[in-house]
């Protein structure tokens, strides 16, 4: 099976302009080459140049792609110079979901080499609503229209963060309530035992999307949709497909890359993907889907296709275009 770049893009851009984006969570693959990308693009002296595909291979996948989700932001405040080196490389009709900083979400920084002398220690920072105003918000502002999501990532937390879930949600709801107002903000929670009527409660009464999300320790995306209460906002559904449940990021890791090809189904991600869609298509709402490379590969199965796949063999059928792929 082969990944047939025109029909794809003529697929994404029919879902686009019906208010469905399919993207993937960042872009920077070079496994992705002779499929998404033209490797003679990014040439020099006769080789493959990587910094030059780096800065300059958003261009190319915008030419299929309408949205992609900036994993960037989560390690920094994004200043005005990059989000401009972003947007000049995409068209008008291109959405960015961005995840907001860590600096905003995490409780304690955890003991990882990049938070240095901070690793282990509480965040004066947390949910800090002035900070997330002044140091994300104003310089997305020139931006405003391309941005298609703001997201909120909050990985799991653990007694020692919060001894019961209703302590957060307090603490969230303060927080939402000091949100600068009428942007698309997003929610992804990863403690499976607080998706509860006070958890999407919190959300609905500040018009905030629970992010759907395929991860480790949570239920599948499709047993998340069925959670009652856990469409909070009826404008702005958004989903990320990051893990198959049960998998470890790390084992995933070092299983995939690099990333170019698919040789593993993941039934339960294809099912909700579609009703995602058709849901969205339905009701007429904007709906943001992102899929991870760490979802859909595997070593062992020989069909060569880049892991933007899951928009080719998993959700577009017959349930969400006018015919089967």
């Amino acid at each position: 099976m082969s990944f047939d770049r025109d029909q794809i893009k003529q697929c994404i851009a029919n879902l686009a302009a019906s208010g469905i984006f399919i993207g993937t969570s960042s872009w920077k693959y070079p496994g992705w080459r002779g499929m998404l990308y033209d490797e003679a693009r990014y040439a020099y002296r006769g080789k493959f140049a990587e910094s030059r595909f780096e800065k300059n291979c958003l261009a190319e996948y915008a030419e299929v792609f309408k949205t992609v989700c900036v994993d960037g932001a989560y390690y920094r405040f994004p200043d005005q110079k990059y989000l401009s080196g972003l947007v000049s490389q995409v068209p008008e009709d291109f959405r960015f979901a961005l995840k907001v900083t860590d600096e905003i979400t995490i409780k304690r920084f955890p003991q990882h080499p990049r938070h240095g002398a901070r690793a282990g220690k509480a965040n004066d920072h947390f949910l800090n609503a002035g900070l997330f105003a002044n140091a994300f918000i104003n310089p997305c502002e020139p931006f405003r229209k391309n941005v298609g999501l703001l997201m909120f990532e909050f990985s799991r937390f653990y007694p020692s963060d919060y001894q019961h879930g209703r302590d957060f949600v307090a603490d969230l709801d303060r927080f939402l309530a000091a949100l600068p107002k009428g942007w698309p903000y997003g929610i992804e929670l990863r403690n499976k035992d607080w998706l509860l009527p006070e958890y999407f409660g919190c959300l609905a009464r500040h018009g905030i999307s629970h992010v759907y999300n395929s991860w480790q320790a949570m239920p599948p995306v499709g047993e998340q949709m069925e959670v009652p209460g856990s469409l909070t906002n009826p404008a702005l559904t958004a989903a990320r497909f990051l893990l198959k449940p049960g998998r470890k990021y790390e084992e995933a890791v070092e299983q995939f890359k690099p990333y170019e090809r698919v040789q593993e189904k993941n039934d339960e991600a294809r099912a909700a993907g579609r009703k995602l869609i058709a849901e969205g298509k339905a009701a007429k709402k904007k709906t943001f889907i992102y899929v991870n490379n760490r979802l859909y590969t595997a070593r062992g199965i020989k069909p060569v296709m880049p892991p933007p796949t899951l928009c080719r063999v998993a959700i577009w059928n017959s349930a969400v275009s006018t015919k089967t792929l």
